[in-house]
């Protein structure tokens, strides 16, 4: 049941007590994303009762009050003046990157995390290996990861060979046992400065399905911008490059001041790097401000206990939340540990539907008809904190209603889960669009490695929640996490017997790893301490660090593959 919201008194809208301060923070979000109660704002009355200013000026420095809150969340600027359009499925996504790769005439910014030697992989390889061999720039970067198996070592010599310069994320090295779980997730591409495609599709066959197998598409969304916000994409794109050898020139970028509006859109290009959280924190914002609707969209979602929360308390508000998440995956581990937290959203209010696709790989949300994002970032600690990962986050009406009506079409070939007899079950199936309603398909279980190591850190952070709120008592424990203290309790009670009885069971694999970690620590302290000498020191850069500490760091992230190097398969 939502808990009614209730005044004290009439508070203004300008400052004074702590609650009328409050109320400023509040009505500033509001007028960012301009929801419904904007509209009772000029009437000199919101819903809840309290009297507000209806005075444009005065409410001028709260809506930039609120844009500057945004902001600050997610690390990224309001952009206007762009053009968006919204890209549905392979389909609509595919032929318009192609079209764009093949009239390049400058340059083509390629980065993506999956990239296989099938039928869709060969069909962009040729169209950026032409447009290489007439002379536009092209630059391709490719996760060591989410690429490893998919393409042959031939194929990426047909690529270099034909002059795409190419860059290859985070290999694993010797020297960093665990730099390996930082992936680069984005999916985008650039065209001489004039437009820029944002999604969260990959380039595999995967996302055309198999009609021959009776294995529909995938479902994926993207983005197609026009204007200045193209140029915020391709700074993205040159800091990843950057990471992994030598900068692109400046001269060979966009600038946003020299790019002309396209249209009417305001955005922001939400650029997510290890360990920020922007878009987290964003995320957790407009979930805390929103009145009337929040929709999600997730492939993997795995839910931080910060996120959880601030979904749970806004359904306890009145707000409509849902959740749209596959019902099959191509891990079902990850699945599993998504329904384990099912129930604790139902208990708040929150709606969760199943696809009944073959794939939901949509990473989505849209609120109040106002604000819209899309882009890689999946709900999970991977995406918000250890990956590489690129979204646009929207702030116009005309587009949050397509993607509204996008999320009620999706709602259509989905079945809604609900609490019922204290039991989570699924109910009411809407649309079954596909007879193969199997939890592993073909297809989904052949190359499961979509973010295998991201969703497994989600999975291990969702354990660690629910053991350490236990250990600790520093909140309450939902009904949902019964088995998670089930499982851990059990799994510790068996570590420590098999310990007693069989030491050198546990004792000789951490003795490796401490063997290994500790010399890789010693090895990189001692190339630091010969690199750096006295010399070296006087001319450091005046950010103080050294072309030789920077090129550890770089050789940390990836390995550079120009036209006569090619990548590690």
């Amino acid at each position: 049941m939502a808990r009614k919201r209730t005044t004290s008194g009439p508070t203004t809208a300008i400052a004074g007590t702590k609650s009328q301060r409050d109320s400023v923070v509040r009505s500033a979000l509001d007028a960012v994303l301009r929801l419904p109660e904007a509209r009772a704002r000029r009437r000199g009355r919101s819903r809840s009762g309290a009297t507000c200013v209806s005075d444009p000026q005065a409410v001028q420095p709260v809506r930039q009050a609120g844009t500057q809150a945004l902001s600050r969340a997610s690390g990224a600027p309001l952009v206007p003046g762009n053009q968006v359009r919204v890209l549905e499925d392979a389909d609509g996504n595919y032929p318009v990157w192609l079209a764009a790769i093949r009239n390049a005439r400058r340059f083509i910014l390629f980065e993506n995390y999956i990239f296989e030697e099938d039928e869709v992989g060969t069909t962009f390889a040729e169209a950026l290996a032409e447009r290489a061999r007439a002379g536009v720039r092209v630059r391709f970067v490719r996760d060591w990861l989410g690429s490893k198996g998919g393409a042959s070592r031939g194929f990426w010599k047909r690529l270099a060979a034909a002059g795409v310069e190419m860059r290859c994320f985070n290999p694993p090295r010797l020297d960093s046992p665990f730099g390996w779980i930082s992936r680069d997730h984005r999916k985008m591409v650039t065209v001489d400065g004039e437009v820029a495609f944002v999604s969260g599709l990959c380039i595999s066959r995967r996302w055309c399905g198999e009609p021959e197998r009776g294995i529909p598409p995938w479902r994926d969304t993207g983005l197609e911008i026009r204007g200045p916000a193209v140029a915020d994409v391709e700074q993205a794109f040159a800091g990843i490059w950057e990471a992994m050898g030598d900068p692109i020139p400046a001269g060979e970028l966009s600038n946003a001041a020299d790019l002309a509006p396209a249209g009417t859109v305001a955005l922001r290009v939400v650029a997510g790097v290890p360990s920020t959280a922007g878009l987290l924190r964003m995320d957790q914002l407009v979930a805390a401000v929103a009145r009337r609707t929040l929709w999600l969209t997730d492939a993997y979602f795995v839910g931080l206990s910060s996120y959880v929360q601030a979904l749970r308390a806004a359904a306890r508000d009145g707000v409509d939340v849902r959740l749209l998440v596959p019902s099959s995956t191509d891990l079902p581990l990850v699945g599993a540990l998504s329904r384990s937290g099912y129930r604790s959203l139902l208990e708040a209010g929150v709606r969760i539907f199943e696809w009944n696709g073959s794939m939901l790989h949509a990473k989505t949300a849209v609120a109040d008809g106002r604000w819209t994002r899309v882009g890689s970032t999946n709900l999970n600690l991977a995406s918000f904190l250890g990956n590489y990962e690129l979204d646009v986050a929207i702030e116009d009406a005309g587009i949050a209603g397509q993607m509204e009506e996008m999320y009620e079409r999706d709602l259509e070939n989905a079945t809604e889960i609900c609490l019922e007899q204290n039991r989570v079950v699924r109910v009411g199936t809407r649309a079954l669009a596909s007879p193969r309603r199997a939890r592993r398909r073909p297809g989904l279980s052949g190359r499961g490695r979509q973010g295998r190591s991201g969703r497994a850190a989600a999975s291990a952070v969702r354990v660690a929640n629910a053991v350490g709120a236990a250990v600790t008592n520093h909140r309450e424990i939902g009904r949902a996490e019964g088995r998670v203290l089930w499982g851990s309790g059990l799994g510790l009670v068996i570590i420590a017997v098999v310990s007693a009885v069989w030491p050198r069971v546990l004792a000789t694999p951490l003795t490796l790893i401490g063997v290994w970690i500790g010399l890789t620590l010693i090895w990189r302290a001692r190339k630091l301490s010969r690199s750096q000498t006295p010399n070296q020191a006087s001319n450091q850069p005046a950010n103080g660090t050294s072309n030789d500490a920077t090129n550890e760091a770089t050789k940390h992230t990836g390995q550079e593959v120009g036209p006569a190097r090619l990548p590690e398969s």
